[in-house]
Formats: structure tokens, sequence, C-alpha cells
């Protein structure tokens, strides 16, 4: 298992290099956040449960960090891919590999030990149940129990944990760049006296993954778009800077008639 081996220095860095990016690439980047979820208890930790459909998805939830919840943040990654991108242990991923099952429980109770560790900020653990990365629209979603064991790992060092569900769809709009569009609902606060089962829990999570990203394409799709929070604005496309320049020539061409 590949385990955490967080910089402070190189999380600043790659913050600075993940916003870079997302201007670069996108035209945009739009959050939608359910009222709760920026006033959770610090000292309860938080796991996150998200959609994998992009290869971006380690960078979004740096930047949502940042941005909204200062936490202390530890991301689970599959093995092969955190082999291949190794810097994401910097801030804070570590592995999970589904190939040896054996291995799987050093991982839970690993991730329950992160969650719990006493400090000066909230805990988030940002986890992808569907294992790999998958379509955007295909139902029904296949998610595996992970989640749940992590949470029946940690209620018993922890009294109560909340469970965000968060997603992501990337659309192509009315601009040359794509826009990235990030969904949060409702913290569900999760105690000892409460906890589900791992088959309802795991059901549960998927039917709101579901829910959660049907209703943002939906939103999408009829440019009800007013609750979103632009938390980034790319650079100039190629269309812009042309609109740009043209409207630069027919300024020029009206200037020269008027003199």
């Amino acid at each position: 298992m590949l385990k955490v081996r967080r910089s402070k220095l190189y999380t600043a860095w790659f913050g600075w290099y993940s916003r870079r990016q997302f201007r670069r690439f996108f035209n945009s980047v739009r959050v939608v956040m359910q009222p709760g979820v920026r006033e959770m208890d610090r000292r309860t930790p938080v796991i996150f449960y998200a959609n994998h459909a992009y290869w971006w998805d380690g960078f979004w939830s740096q930047l949502c960090t940042e941005e909204f919840f200062h936490q202390r943040l530890h991301i689970i990654i599959e093995l092969q891919q955190l082999q291949k991108h190794q810097f994401f242990t910097r801030i804070g991923a570590f592995s999970l590999d589904q190939s040896r099952p054996k291995s799987l429980p050093a991982t839970l109770n690993y991730a329950a030990e992160l969650l719990s560790d006493a400090n000066d900020r909230q805990n988030a653990l940002w986890i992808f149940p569907q294992g790999k990365i998958e379509h955007i629209d295909k139902r029904p979603l296949l998610f595996y129990k992970g989640t749940a064991s992590i949470i029946s790992r940690l209620l018993a060092k922890t009294p109560q944990v909340y469970l965000v569900s968060v997603v992501s769809r990337i659309e192509y709009l009315e601009e040359q760049k794509p826009e990235l569009f990030l969904s949060f609902r409702k913290p569900l606060l999760i105690t000892r006296k409460n906890v589900p089962s791992a088959d309802a829990l795991t059901i549960f999570m998927r039917e709101m993954t579901e829910s959660n990203l049907d209703e943002l394409r939906e939103n999408i799709q009829q440019r009800q778009l007013n609750d979103a929070t632009v938390l980034i604005k790319g650079s100039a496309s190629v269309n812009r800077k042309s609109e740009a320049f043209a409207r630069f020539l027919q300024f020029g061409r009206a200037h020269n008639r008027s003199v």
C-alpha cells in the first residue's frame, strides 16, 4: 500500500498548479452546494463520496478543499493509478489494491486511522466507490462496500461521521472550452446509534449519487444554473479572442469614419 507522504510545500504548489490547469482547459468551474455542507462541525470527520467519470477528479477535490473547507484532505486512489501518479501521495492520497483482496482490511483500517487522528483541522476523505472511471451516464452505478466498511471501523474510534454526496459533470455549452460542474448534497450525519448495514448504506450512496447526477444533468440542460458559484473562470478561448478582435476592428473602422 502506498501511504500518505504529506508535504505542505508540495500541497501549496499543487494548489497553484491545479488552478492554472483548470483556467487553461475549462471555461469555468461552477459549484452547486446545498445548505449545511460548509457548516459541518469541524470536530467530526467527513467522507465525500463521488462518481468517477474523469481524470480530473483528484484535482478538483483538492481545489474544493482549499477554497471551501480547509480540511485535512485524504483521497483513496486505485494502486495502479497511484503508482503512475505518486505525486498525489504528497497531498494526502493513499492506495487501494482491488486485485489483492487480502490487502483490503489493512487499507480500510488505515483510512479509519487517518480520519480519527486528532489535529486542528477537520479530517476529510474523498472516495470514489465505483473503483474505476466509468461513463457519466451509466446506470445503474456499481458501488463497492469499502465506504461502509470504513465507516464501521471509524465509528469504533469516534462517535459520528458526516457522509456527503458530490458529483461532477463536464459539458460543452456556449464556449469552445468545456464547463466543469460540481454538485454537493446536504451532509448525512451517521452515529453509532443510526448506522445502517453495509448493504443498505451502499445502496443509499448509489441511489443518492444517481439522483444527484440526474438532477445536475437536468439543470444544465434547462440552463437552471443561477445557484452555481463560479469557482474558477478560465482564460479566454479562441472564439472569445476572435470575437474580441472582431470588435476591435469594428471599433477602428467606426473611429476612422468619424474622423
